[in-house]
């Protein structure tokens, strides 16, 4: 988790950062899933890196791939 988290910070490739988030949210569903917190991990596997990855996605396709 803690990977994924330093490499979307420290990635130029914004796509790799977005996937790099997208880890790190299901990483964090499991573990509110193993701590028996079930509906925390679905809301978190929902939204976390199923909602705001498709919004981080479609707001890169309108935009460059690699930061300046």
């Amino acid at each position: 988790m803690i990977v994924g988290a330093f490499v979307a910070v420290v990635t130029k490739d914004l796509l790799v950062a977005i996937v790099a988030s997208a880890v790190v949210d299901l990483v964090l569903a499991i573990m509110f899933y193993i701590l028996r917190a079930p509906d925390v991990a679905i809301t978190q596997a929902t939204i976390g890196a199923g909602l705001t990855i498709a919004i981080f996605l479609i707001a890169l396709r309108k935009t460059e791939r690699y930061e300046e």
